[in-house]
């Protein structure tokens, strides 16, 4: 099959790559474990993703936004974090001149429904659902893709985009640190009594962390990181007890609170590949860098990584038309490091901090707070890691 781009991965990462790539004369295809009606309306997942700004104005780039604005996204206007059961709360406000909002936050399905239909009226992009890869190899011209069916794509690049347990990128070789921290997150919708006045919060309480995103009416997100066996035995209680239980970990600081959707589990793994190029072939999204999600930056650090790697691919192939060019996957990987690393380690600091319990891990947290309330620049790099710009 002739492909100038192939893509492994129709998630947000692998369906907004192919809409930056789109209209500069390559033929592109997309390769995707689900079948089309999964990807056109995808279900319910629980997962409610906070938009930095700078993710918004790469969404509109791809006319998706203005359908996102219209129907589903929330406005978010500050954050908080909490320190166990502290009286002490750490304000994050915008900065005044970006329309008084830290960013938006907007479902999941919502995002990869309109990046998918953005996407299918591309008619340089085809979308090969249902489809698996066995195998790739590379060589010095093309990349061979052989898929379980016994179809074979020769793209002058690859993409992996298949989440942060890539199989596209063992099959390249490419080594990653897998760190299965053996906590799980709960995500779902709670309707609750009290006004949450469009303020997020998360609040690192002893062995469990917990965090509320506001959505329309009095609703939230509810995200609840337990050790897995903990969260497997809450999810499985039956509806009046979740919502007690739920209630009493909230310590009631919204009062009652109800279920309002589905529950969703999510196993916490956190990894980061040693490269993000290969040969002609390229990660991105999850594939690259899957994030803790603690700080709301993984689908943030995906958009970006997408678009970047667009821009470098485009900006060097212009001169020969060879996507596969060593310099433009070169510099991608460069800048796209020097952007994940220091919030990939702040986040991964934070969390050690936050997660141990000794008397001396209490202390510095709690230090670090406070300190971060009266002075601005530490205040602003605790802010960063909740709404990266």
């Amino acid at each position: 099959m002739e492909s100038d781009i192939v893509i492994v991965g129709a998630g947000p990462a692998g369906l907004s790559l192919a809409a930056s790539l789109s209209g500069n004369g390559y033929a592109i295809t997309l390769v995707e474990r689900q079948s089309i009606d999964q990807l056109a309306d995808p279900p319910f997942d629980g997962r409610e993703i906070a938009l930095t700004h700078r993710s918004v104005r790469i969404l509109d780039e791809l006319s998706v936004w203005d359908a996102l604005a219209d129907r589903d996204a929330v406005p978010l206007r500050q954050a908080q974090v909490l320190n166990g059961r502290s009286s002490f709360v750490l304000g994050i406000e915008p900065r005044a001149r970006i329309e008084g909002l830290l960013g938006w936050l907007v479902p999941n399905h919502c995002i990869r429904r309109e990046l998918h239909r953005v996407v299918t009226e591309l008619p340089d992009v085809q979308i090969l659902a249902g489809a698996d890869v066995a195998n790739v190899r590379p060589d010095a011209a093309r990349v061979e893709v052989v898929l379980r069916d016994g179809r074979v794509l020769r793209p002058g690049l690859l993409v992996g985009a298949d989440s942060r347990m890539s199989s596209i990128r063992d099959m390249l070789g490419i080594g990653a640190k897998v760190h299965r921290t053996g906590r799980s997150m709960l995500v779902c919708r709670m309707e609750h009594e009290r006004d949450h006045r469009r303020t997020a919060t998360e609040w690192f309480d002893y062995h469990q962390t917990l965090a509320l995103l506001p959505l329309a009416g009095r609703t939230s997100s509810a995200v609840i990181t337990l050790p897995s066996h903990e969260v497997e035995e809450l999810a499985a209680l039956n509806e009046a007890a979740f919502e007690t239980e739920v209630t009493r970990r909230f310590a009631g600081r919204m009062g009652r609170m109800r279920l309002a959707s589905t529950r969703h589990l999510y196993p916490l793994t956190v990894t980061w590949s040693r490269r993000f190029v290969s040969g002609r072939a390229a990660l991105v999204g999850d594939a690259a860098v899957g994030m803790h999600p603690v700080t709301a930056h993984g689908f943030n650090l995906g958009l970006l990584g997408q678009h970047g790697l667009a821009r470098e691919l485009l900006r060097r192939s212009g001169r020969n038309r060879d996507l596969g060019s060593a310099g433009a996957l070169v510099r991608y990987e460069r800048l796209h490091r020097l952007a994940c690393r220091p919030i990939y380690e702040g986040t991964n600091a934070l969390v050690g901090l936050y997660t141990r319990e000794g008397q001396v891990s209490r202390a510095a947290r709690s230090i670090l707070l406070r300190t971060a309330q009266h002075m601005p620049l530490v205040r602003r790099g605790v802010g960063a890691l909740l709404a990266q710009r």
